[in-house]
């Protein structure tokens, strides 16, 4: 029994290899080469549905078109970008797919760079407020952060043993004369006493027991140390005044962007609380260095604030814009981007849209500069593109497939 079935499995196994020999014969075996080459038709919007015959496509009822063979026709209508080929595609479907066209040309281009901007108080229009005396603060007449003063407005009264005594002297020097009244008077005045006071306290004849300090300039109290009966020191800070009639907005730039940010270039600022207002300045400081966590530069723009509508520590919006002159151009829609290149589908007339492999320079508010792969007129599909990559690369692919 067992003999039985040993001699029918090798049966079977010869007659198996009898029909796959005879299967790959040279005259019954049919290439794949071949099988493709009997679907000669699909569909521009669905490129996977082939067949053999005229007919529509199941899926959106489109006619099938026939699949152009590469290799032929003129040689200004092959591609040169790899694993994409030129394709033909019919008026009526060209229609269907909503396929149009922008024009290659020369215009003014401007490099724009929109980046967040903090509101800060200009550096340079602050004035600190100090004592150079030690003593004891009896009176503000500016007790509120954020009040407004005006230069020689009185900020607060100090009393001082060692500014009463010094007094004493300047009189005592007065009656007895010579140098040494000279020498108490510009003592006095090193302690920031002014003259209009040194002159009272000469026609008086009396030493006061406080001495009032005026503030050096006109702003807003931004900063406040003290209260009343606080001991002060000498060459401590008191207030800190803020001129906001002009501010500064600082700005991280992105070191891609660097090159296109100059000295006294013109900006441009809105805010969310004055949505109705933009405001203008210009760019008055680059940073010589990177900021090696966030990878970008600080830029600082001086922008006027006559109305006070910039607040210190508002966030802005700030735009700056380079301008790069007249530039060959390429509508952004037009542009096709890989990892590794940019291209464009071109009319190669006769129907082809041919792919074009192109480089590119700066980006300008809806264009893309153009360094070479295209000339000014060429007209270039800035619509279904995606439509017309995918029948390209199909149309390659087949292409390699067909090949030896």
């Amino acid at each position: 029994m067992k003999r039985c079935i040993v001699i029918a499995i090798a049966a079977l196994v010869v007659a198996g290899s009898g029909a796959f020999l005879a299967g790959c014969s040279p005259s019954d075996h049919q290439s794949p080469a071949t099988s493709r080459h009997a679907a000669k038709y699909h569909c521009p919007m669905h490129p996977t549905v082939v067949s053999d015959k005229k007919g529509s496509c199941p899926i959106c009822g489109m006619d099938l078109v026939p699949i152009g063979q590469t290799g032929g026709g003129h040689a200004g209508h092959e591609s040169k970008v790899p694993d994409l080929a030129a394709v033909s595609i019919t008026p009526e479907i060209r229609q269907r797919m909503g396929l149009k066209f922008g024009a290659v040309e020369k215009r003014a281009l401007a490099r724009e760079i929109r980046t967040a901007a903090r509101i800060v108080a200009d550096e340079t229009r602050l004035h600190h407020v100090t004592v150079k005396i030690d003593g004891y603060v009896e009176k503000l007449f500016a007790a509120t952060t954020g009040e407004f003063v005006k230069q020689g407005e009185p900020l607060l009264t100090i009393f001082s043993p060692m500014l009463v005594s010094a007094q004493q002297e300047y009189l005592n020097a007065l009656k007895d004369g010579g140098e040494l009244a000279a020498s108490a008077k510009r003592r006095l005045e090193l302690w920031d006493i002014t003259g209009e006071q040194i002159e009272r306290l000469a026609k008086t004849g009396k030493a006061e027991r406080t001495i009032t300090l005026f503030a050096p300039a006109s702003g807003w109290i931004i900063e406040r140390n003290i209260s009343a009966g606080h001991k002060v020191m000498a060459g401590e800070q008191l207030m800190v005044l803020a001129d906001l009639s002009e501010v500064w907005a600082d700005a991280n730039v992105y070191q891609s962007d660097l090159p296109f940010v100059k000295l006294a270039m013109p900006v441009e600022l809105t805010v969310s609380a004055a949505p109705d207002k933009t405001f203008t300045g210009k760019v008055s400081f680059v940073a010589p260095t990177l900021d090696a966590e966030t990878r970008t530069v600080k830029v600082r723009m001086a922008v006027p604030n006559p109305d006070l509508r910039l607040k210190p520590e508002m966030w802005a919006t700030a735009r700056l814009a380079f301008e790069l002159g007249e530039k060959l151009a390429i509508p952004t829609a037009a542009v096709m981007r890989t990892g590794e290149r940019a291209y464009a589908f071109k009319d190669g007339g006769e129907g082809k849209l041919v792919p074009v492999e192109i480089k590119l320079g700066a980006r300008s508010a809806g264009w893309w500069e153009v360094l070479s792969g295209l000339e000014a007129g060429d007209k270039v599909v800035t619509s279904a593109n995606f439509l017309v990559d995918s029948e390209s690369q199909l149309k390659a692919a087949l292409a390699g497939m067909d090949r030896p």
